[in-house]
């Protein structure tokens, strides 16, 4: 068989709430699928609609996470490294060739580049980066259940004014990042 190529991206470094989500995945080849590209170069429903064609078509793909807690204990970049290690190790199929989005990789025993804009230039990095976004993003409006008044379902624990101005009234949840300079400025006060 050809090159087992995983591409490997995460979600959600820059939010103060929710877990950081990483996805590695490897393309098959047989099955081709146009449009991807960097997640955030997507709207919503295109996302959701190239993951449903990714999932189905990829030969393997597989989400990995970081906690809160764990972002808070060892910070993100760690937690963002975790969450892609965890993503390739729960892949059922093992890569040749492990591309990770960014300018450094995580711990693995594989053969591994770093690649800066892999998301832009690099199908199964975009992906992943795609699989992670979509994952992350439901995760993040199913919080808005368990949370609700923060606006999660639609910033995704971005720090927005409407984010920052729900933590200001409402104080801080569960799955907020108390590391986070804004969130501890708000424990401060």
């Amino acid at each position: 068989m050809s090159d087992l190529i995983a591409g490997v991206d995460e979600v959600g470094r820059g939010p103060l709430a929710g877990a950081v989500v990483a996805a590695a995945v490897i393309l098959d080849p047989n099955y081709p699928i146009a449009g991807l590209t960097d997640s955030k170069k997507l709207t919503e429903k295109q996302r959701e609609k190239l993951a449903i064609e990714i999932r189905e078509k990829s030969l393997s793909w597989a989400l990995g996470r970081a906690e809160v807690e764990e972002i808070d204990k060892i910070n993100i970049l760690w937690a963002s490294m975790l969450a892609m290690k965890r993503a390739v190790e729960s892949l059922d199929v093992a890569p040749t060739l492990v591309q990770v989005d960014g300018n450094r990789c995580p711990d693995l025993n594989y053969p591994m580049e770093a690649i800066v804009k892999g998301d832009l230039k690099i199908q199964q990095i975009s992906a992943a980066s795609i699989i992670a976004k979509v994952a992350r993003d439901q995760e993040m409006k199913d919080m808005e259940d368990r949370y609700p008044g923060y606006g999660f379902a639609r910033h995704k624990g971005y720090p927005t004014k409407q984010h920052q101005a729900a933590l200001l009234e409402l104080g801080v949840s569960p799955i907020h990042r108390l590391s986070f300079k804004p969130v501890q400025r708000l424990i401060r006060n």
